[in-house]
């Protein structure tokens, strides 16, 4: 028997079966998970560079900025 046959033979088992589907979906819908603001964790490097000797100013110029230059452009 065809599948669609057999339920244009049985309307009213059609009917029901539609009405069922649909109230589990009522019910199902509360139960999702749905948030406004979901948890995102931004993606962050951690970089350690060391440059025994020099003073801040150094550092900033000679390792700190091309470093950051370098990890932005990728």
């Amino acid at each position: 028997m065809d599948f669609s046959r057999f339920f244009i033979d049985r309307p009213i088992f059609a009917a029901v079966l539609s009405i069922l589907i649909f109230i589990t979906g009522l019910i199902a819908i509360p139960l999702l998970p749905v948030s406004e603001y979901p948890d995102v964790v931004p993606p962050s490097v951690q970089v350690r560079a060391e440059y025994p000797g020099a003073n801040p100013k150094v550092i900033a110029e000679t390792v700190a900025t091309p470093l950051e230059e370098a990890i932005q452009r990728r």
